[in-house]
């Protein structure tokens, strides 16, 4: 069971990103204010619910909530700047295109940089914890799901409509073949193939 909120007071705005372990394509984050009534029996951690049930609750979330916003920082700046700092980038972002100031963050993770004068707390599998949180990674799962299913349009031989940007074994066995796209990041090209980190997200 997700609790409702962290504390009674506070307007909170979970935080959560999609895309960190990814070779190619953007990392998204979102940012999300619901109301005190919230409830949907199915909301979770991203990972944990099926594709058509994300959908759903994509739809539900932005229909309900206070407020949501979601950002994203592209392959370029994640090799410039290196993923870490581009997830943070990714959610000041979101944070900063809410129609609502936050008064209070959650944020997935362990780590975070800290977001002008809100106070905030990091919640370790915080998605599976926290109402707020969860809707943040369907939220940027979703949207970046479905980034990723155009780039498949461009680039099919990398499989992303399945895979999306993860380094599944057919992922990596096409980087062997094709090289590597104007969408992957480089800060992998150093890396043979088959010591590319594995990551199977679905």
């Amino acid at each position: 069971m997700l609790a409702s909120f962290y504390q009674e007071i506070l307007v909170e705005a979970g935080c959560d990103e999609a895309g960190r372990g990814c070779l190619a394509g953007p990392v998204f984050a979102a940012a999300v204010i619901l109301p005190r009534n919230f409830f949907h029996p199915l909301l979770n951690d991203s990972k944990q619910v099926p594709p058509p049930q994300r959908e759903a609750l994509r739809l539900y979330i932005e229909e309900h909530a206070v407020a949501f916003k979601v950002a994203s920082v592209d392959h370029e700046e994640i090799d410039s700047i290196n993923i870490l700092n581009a997830s943070f980038k990714a959610m000041h972002i979101a944070i900063d295109g809410l129609p609502v100031t936050p008064e209070l963050l959650l944020v997935d993770g362990n780590r975070f940089k800290k977001y002008g004068s809100i106070p905030h707390h990091c919640m370790v599998k915080g998605d599976g914890r926290f109402a707020s949180i969860a809707a943040a990674s369907i939220l940027a799962k979703t949207y970046r799901d479905e980034y990723m299913r155009q780039l498949h349009e461009e680039y099919p031989q990398y499989d992303w409509n399945s895979n999306k940007g993860y380094g599944t074994l057919a992922h990596r066995k096409a980087i062997a073949t094709y090289g590597l796209s104007c969408y992957h990041r480089k800060s992998f090209q150093c890396l043979p193939v088959e010591q590319l980190s594995f990551w199977n997200e679905s």
